[in-house]
């Protein structure tokens, strides 16, 4: 999953971050014939340096530091200030002509405007500072380990942000203790695990990341004393808050629906594409049965092959898979076997001219930190948009320390090395990281702040076939059995996440469909379940996203006929910023010479 910062996901992942609630409460301008785009510029720019000063996680994510030392104020009052700001911007928006914007501020103008929406809906139906603790557990982790480790400053002053920070997490503790309810229960068991890794990483993991011994130092006599705090902290999530919390995590349909329509921003309905999904299902499965048919004679000699009906197709892939997944790096040899897998795609993606990697290449391949793991094997946390000279991370991460020896060797089984390849093309190459790194080069700030986490997992997603179609792998069976095998559980998200909280499906309900349609292993498919609680719409994006960009590449290549170039199209597609779907086609087709 995308770990990305400043994206619209939710907590989970690969990686856990904030939706982005940007909002001011900034002066009216006036405006004549000329002055719309001006207009546009300056509430924007008045906007977010509103914004950045009530939200110092948020710049810090930015890459903006000036508020590095500090943290937001996250009490019902500050919070209800930043709906009205919201709702005051968006009123403002509103006053600027449309119709007088040149071309490319109308796209800024739409991207700024769906955004206020989508802020402003979520502001207004869902209360996340009340009922779900791992809200916090974000500021207490996320808001020292960017400073060191995605920051282009001196270490020093780095060292001092942290110290600052960490001195003002009592009161962020006081805060959530006073604010939380009656959360869903699998939220509070999800903050429990988290608390446990942010102590350790208060007690030990920080020092990780500091270079110096004598600025080492300084950080852990400062975590060391809150250390105590956070305890207690355990202890109200574990005493205080479980004990209360409910088993109410699902939105139900209509919220389900309305939040869908503002994550997608695309011409289908929730339901539509839930129904595409399903479809899409049985096709994966008859193409991967093709690939398990083949493989079958080598891998099980004189062996019969299962019958040709449903039970027969699935029994086949699954045991297939199940032999294939003996081909796995021990947990020690997980990052080793990732980094040598990054050398080999770049070398391909250069030599078929998939498209321009960037350069220099700032991408950082590290083991996840543990108060990180468990949610997903990896997450890519881009360059902040406003400080992109700063690394972007790929985390891996083996097996958490906590898991017993069957959960563990399940782990492994299902990140094989098949898997791993598909997984690096995803997060990285020429998936989140490029892609990224691509839009933090775009000339419009609204774009580069602003972000879409349809386009950023739909273009992921459509990597992966795309590689292999274009012969990363020469050809190998078994890697484009695993390559189904991960769309296919790209198109279960989409499933899962409907039925789930639309259809009140049970977790045994989940778990036989997980285990038994999309051929997930047993944890593989609890720890989705537990996703899917957990993060409402954000795991049809990946489907949606995938969809989107494959049906725009077939009218592009169709259109052009012999004149059609990969790299061309692929350019055409980053050139603009991580945008919504519905405003990147019109663009493509434009700058390709095409009519929309």
């Amino acid at each position: 999953m995308v770990g990305v910062p400043i994206m619209n996901r939710s907590t989970a992942k690969a990686g856990v971050v904030l939706i982005f609630s940007l909002g001011l409460a900034g002066q009216l301008f006036s405006q004549d014939k000329n002055s719309a785009e001006d207009s546009l510029g300056k509430l924007f720019h008045s906007f977010l340096e509103g914004e950045l000063k009530r939200k110092p996680l948020e710049a810090t994510r930015l890459g903006d530091h000036r508020y590095d030392h500090d943290l937001e104020d996250l009490t019902p009052a500050a919070r209800a200030n930043w709906q009205k700001a919201a709702e005051q911007t968006l009123g403002q928006l509103k006053e600027i002509s449309f119709e007088q914007l040149p071309t490319k501020s109308q796209t800024d103008y739409q991207v700024f405007e769906a955004h206020l929406e989508r802020v402003l809906w979520a502001s207004k139906n869902t209360n996340p500072y009340e009922e779900d603790p791992r809200v916090y557990s974000e500021y207490l982790s996320d808001s020292l380990f960017l400073l060191l480790t995605q920051n282009t400053l001196p270490e020093s002053k780095n060292v001092a942000s942290v110290i600052s920070r960490v001195g003002k997490m009592p009161t962020l503790l006081g805060v959530a203790e006073k604010t939380l309810r009656n959360p869903p229960k699998v939220y509070v068991e999800t903050a429990i695990k988290q608390n446990r890794g942010t102590i350790r990483f208060y007690r030990s993991g920080i020092g990780l990341h500091i270079q110096n011994e004598e600025n080492r130092k300084r950080v852990l006599e400062a975590t060391e004393k809150v250390i105590p705090r956070l305890q207690e902290y355990q202890e109200f999530l574990e005493k205080v808050l479980l004990p209360r919390a409910t088993e109410d995590w699902r939105i139900g349909s209509k919220k389900f629906n309305a939040k869908m329509q503002h994550e997608l921003q695309m011409p289908l309905s929730a339901e539509q594409v839930f129904q595409k999904a399903e479809k899409e299902m049985v096709q994966v499965e008859l193409e991967m049965h093709v690939i398990a048919r083949e493989l079958w004679p080598g891998l099980f000699p004189g062996k019969v092959f299962p019958p040709y009906d449903p039970a027969g197709r699935r029994l086949a892939i699954a045991q297939v898979l199940e032999k294939l997944a003996e081909n796995r790096a021990e947990e020690k040899d997980l990052l080793p076997s990732t980094k040598q897998t990054v050398d080999s795609i770049k070398q391909f993606i250069k030599e078929r001219k998939i498209l321009d990697l960037p350069e220099p290449d700032r991408c950082q391949i590290v083991e996840m930190p543990e108060f990180q793991r468990g949610n997903s094997v990896a997450y890519l946390n881009q360059a902040p948009p406003l400080d992109p000279a700063a690394a972007s991370i790929y985390a891996v991460s083996p097996p958490p320390a906590d898991w017993d020896l069957a959960t563990r060797t399940s782990f492994m089984k299902e990140y094989n090395a098949y898997m791993l390849p598909i997984l690096t093309i995803h997060e990285a190459y020429p998936g989140h990281y490029v892609q990224l790194e691509y839009s933090n080069r775009t000339a419009s700030k609204i774009r580069k702040v602003f972000f879409s986490g349809v386009f950023a997992e739909g273009w992921a997603v459509y990597t992966e076939k795309m590689m292999l179609d274009e012969g990363f792998g020469k050809g190998s069976l078994p890697l484009r059995l695993h390559q189904l095998k991960w769309y296919l559980r790209t198109v279960a998200n989409a499933v899962l996440d409907h039925n789930m909280h639309c259809q009140n499906w049970t977790d045994d309900q989940a778990l036989e469909f997980l285990t038994q349609r999309a051929f997930q292993s047993k944890a593989e498919a609890l720890g989705k379940i537990i996703r899917s609680k957990q993060s409402s719409c954000q795991l049809t994006t990946y489907f949606a996203g995938a969809s989107f960009f494959n049906q725009l590449r077939a009218e592009v290549q169709n259109s052009l006929g012999g004149q059609f170039q990969l790299s061309r199209f692929h350019h055409a597609v980053l050139n603009h910023g991580t945008i919504p779907p519905k405003l990147v086609g019109p663009l493509v087709k434009r700058e390709l010479g095409l009519p929309n």
